[in-house]
């Protein structure tokens, strides 16, 4: 299945007003288990670099550019950057951001594989990019580049152990944009330090309650949005009933460590 055209309908329903676009935010902070993910890491980068003050974050691959908007309300003296190759929702976000307010946050058209800004920022930010890119290793060392010494990379990314809904190597992937179902840990860890990071830290997300979540709460809406775009108006009635137990199991997800799961939490810092 592809998600783009999904996205892009989505996109064109909640951009028309301000109040809609900032809807659609804290719905997929709520809906989706990997913003639950990001945003625990974020609030514990946020407490180690308290005293460092003003901070440059790039948010690559910036999408929606719903980390953004967390980042820039959340702390309104760091300075973000959003990068994406798709110039609409490029230029939607910077509209978006202006009459939001939020001055300290921008983006900019840019490929992830030429993109390099020399020791310019704290914390580079990738959430469910690096699944789309074959060149992931020219990547990471464009990341390990652009981060100054101290800097942490934060990547969210499907892993091998079923990401992007395979369980074995004849199924397909979920969502047809993906050049790669997912990252063993190894492998991610052995590419990272290729590309020049000193440590690298990784957990599994999305482990036995995230993937019953993600079913409820993605899966199945994504594929009846596939069949008909009939299906938006009774979306409402359908996370009416099922999101009372997507929240517990998401909650239970972020909580426990998991042996095995079907997402990647990777940190990388640049000593």
């Amino acid at each position: 299945m592809h998600y783009d055209p999904i996205k892009q309908t989505l996109g064109k329903l909640f951009n028309r007003f301000i109040i809609t676009r900032k809807l659609f935010y804290h719905l997929l902070d709520v809906l989706l288990l990997r913003t639950w993910h990001i945003h625990k890491e974020l609030r514990q980068f946020s407490k180690k670099r308290k005293a460092s003050g003003k901070l440059n974050v790039l948010d690559a691959g910036s999408g929606f550019g719903q980390y953004s908007y967390y980042l820039a309300r959340k702390h309104p003296q760091w300075n973000i950057l959003g990068v994406d190759v798709k110039a609409d929702e490029i230029e939607a976000c910077n509209a978006f951001f202006e009459k939001a307010g939020l001055g300290n946050a921008r983006f900019e058209l840019g490929d992830l594989t030429v993109f390099r800004k020399e020791k310019a920022f704290d914390l580079v930010l990738s959430v469910d990019v690096m699944e789309h890119i074959e060149a992931d290793e020219k990547v990471f060392s464009h990341f390990f580049h652009s981060l100054k010494t101290g800097g942490m990379l934060l990547i969210n990314t499907p892993s091998d152990q079923g990401g992007s809904d395979v369980a074995d190597q004849d199924d397909e992937s979920f969502i047809g944009e993906h050049v790669r179902d997912g990252y063993g840990k190894m492998e991610m860890e052995e590419k990272l330090k290729r590309a020049g990071f000193d440590k690298v830290e990784i957990y599994y997300t999305y482990g036995k309650p995230g993937k019953i979540s993600w079913r409820l709460s993605m899966k199945y809406p994504i594929m009846l949005l596939g069949v008909s775009r009939f299906f938006l108006v009774l979306l409402p009635f359908y996370y009416l009933l099922v999101m009372p137990f997507a929240l517990l199991l998401n909650m239970a997800d972020v909580r426990l460590k998991h042996d095995s799961g079907t997402g990647l939490m990777v940190k990388a810092f640049k000593k």
